[in-house]
């Protein structure tokens, strides 16, 4: 499997006429053949009016087909599993075993999506038969279902290269429904990205699936903007920065017709040790936040960046725990040097602001292997007041990285106040006993108010792929609350309700007849 460097549009393989750049080994520095050269304007438009094309049959294949089509893709991923993750490696320094597990939630999703069409009950089919005869005015036949909205934009993310990347939960439920889907590649990892692309396409040659159902463009922002604007787009999936998603956001505000731009963009996910619980499992929460706060180094969307605290002795012992199992941890390279520079910057703005106590190593540091000045991280946390918390807006901010940020509150109304400062969230977390209940009742109210999920006695990151998951959350952690981008229910993002009036069975969507049609026709 060579890559090349091309956009794939419409299953072509084509250089693109931009500017050229290139994918970096993070850990070495080292520059990764081939050269990549982004995607121009008039390639955008090539690649949308092939997916509006593509669109008007392939949104009227049956679920079954559809189905066929995402089973092909995970099988053709599977095919050229070795080299996709070898070059996947190479590109973010992520381990073999993070990326194996990784391909398997990648292709496990899309088979999921498979299930869910084969089955059809997605397009939630409403039917109110008519009713001749019903003084004063009889009602008509109606039939309400679901229908895809038309070619969707997906952007990769940095820190899940296979899973929200090329063939990963926005292009799987977007293709489950009947979108095409037009993928703007990640640049740090843009090789791996090419080589799922040629998978979807060869599944979609393999099924007879009209080849602008999926391209794949390179480029940095300007390609990424002419996408969302483009008029024949009518949807946007994205995951990464609020900085980057909230752009997005407005340009597809701002455009003759504005869509939804379904973006998932920054949360802290504030964990709660309530104080039964510090004092039954100081050890056990020490150490399971702590593998929370590094998994993935750091730099998961559900990484508990807040802990809030109980002050008094327990806390001061748990602090000196948790510092011990933060130093004991070895350097961390991120998934790309300006993630990592930008990491250290972040911490040491943080550090340096008034009442705020930085705990273990936060310094960049040296990793085995790799010479100098590519350099990975020590994970680290800082301390703070809840009066220091409530004073700066600041320190309620996502810091992308292995590091979190602990605030101690003396009582509960400064803890109630802490929480009227904080923005809408993924996630949640209390680390509670049975003596905490109370405590528990009083806080879940709100909780339920800030974030999309709640978690009890556990910890946020890992985020299972099935029916009952919730990712999402109120903004800023998404911008539109009522969505989830993982789990079944991803696919009601890029849908839209239709009714038929009085149609005839020949004339109605497959999914809306029943046995007792012909419809009859009113007045």
């Amino acid at each position: 499997m060579t890559v090349t460097g091309e956009n794939i549009l419409a299953g072509v393989p084509a250089m693109g006429a931009g500017k050229t750049f290139s994918a970096l080994n993070p850990v070495t520095g080292e520059t990764l053949a081939p050269d990549f050269r982004e995607a121009a304007g008039g390639q955008i438009d090539e690649a949308a009016e092939a997916a509006q094309r593509a669109f008007q049959s392939y949104r009227r294949l049956s679920g079954g087909q559809r189905a066929d089509f995402l089973d092909e893709i995970a099988a053709q991923i599977e095919a050229v599993a070795d080299p996709l993750i070898a070059r996947c490696g190479a590109e973010t320094s992520l381990p073999v075993a993070r990326l194996k597990g990784e391909l398997g939630r990648t292709t496990g999703q899309l088979r999921m999506f498979a299930g869910i069409v084969r089955d059809g009950s997605w397009a939630d089919v409403r039917i109110d038969r008519a009713l001749p005869d019903r003084q004063p005015l009889p009602r008509p036949d109606l039939r309400r279902m679901l229908l895809p909205l038309g070619p969707v934009v997906v952007f990769g993310a940095s820190n899940f290269p296979l899973a929200f990347s090329t063939a990963g939960g926005d292009t799987a439920s977007a293709l489950a429904v009947g979108c095409p889907v037009l993928f703007k590649a990640h640049t740090a990892h843009p090789g791996t990205c090419e080589l799922v692309a040629r998978a979807i396409g060869r599944a979609a040659e393999r099924c007879q699936i009209a080849a602008g159902v999926f391209s794949l463009l390179h480029g940095g922002p300007e390609v990424g903007l002419g996408l969302v604007r483009h008029p024949l787009v009518t949807a946007v999936g994205f995951t990464g920065s609020r900085h980057a998603g909230r752009a997005l956001f407005d340009a597809a505000a701002t455009r003759p017709v504005p869509i939804p731009v379904l973006a998932e963009m920054s949360s802290v996910n504030p964990l709660f040790i309530l104080p039964g619980a510090l004092r039954a499992r100081e050890a056990a929460i020490a150490q399971g936040l702590a593998a929370s706060v590094t998994l993935g180094c750091g730099q998961f969307c559900t990484k508990p960046g807040l802990v809030f605290l109980p002050e008094g002795p327990a806390a001061d012992s748990f602090l000196g725990r948790l510092e011990l199992v933060f130093e004991s941890a070895a350097p961390m390279p991120l998934l790309t040097i300006g993630i990592q520079r930008a990491f250290v910057a972040a911490q040491a703005r943080i550090i340096a602001l008034p009442g705020v106590a930085g705990r273990a190593s936060t310094a960049a540091a040296a990793v085995a292997g790799a010479p100098v000045p590519h350099t990975g991280v020590r994970p680290g946390f800082a301390v703070t007041t809840a009066a220091e918390f409530c004073r700066e807006p600041a320190l309620g901010e996502e810091t992308f990285g292995p590091f979190t940020l602990v605030v101690t509150y003396a009582s509960d109304e400064e803890l109630d106040n802490c929480l009227q400062s904080l923005a809408g969230q993924l996630t949640a977390t209390l680390q509670a006993d049975e003596a905490d209940w109370p405590q528990v009742e009083e806080l879940l109210p709100r909780l339920e108010q800030m974030a999309g999920r709640l978690i009890l006695n556990g910890f946020p990151t890992g985020v299972e792929v099935c029916a009952a998951m919730n990712h999402g959350g109120p903004y800023p952690s998404t911008t539109d609350v009522r969505f989830t981008s993982v789990g079944g229910a991803a696919i009601f993002r890029f849908v839209r309700p239709i009714c038929y009036q009085n149609f005839p069975a020949n004339l109605l969507p497959e999914a809306l007849r029943d046995a007792l049609s012909p419809v009859p026709r009113l007045g």
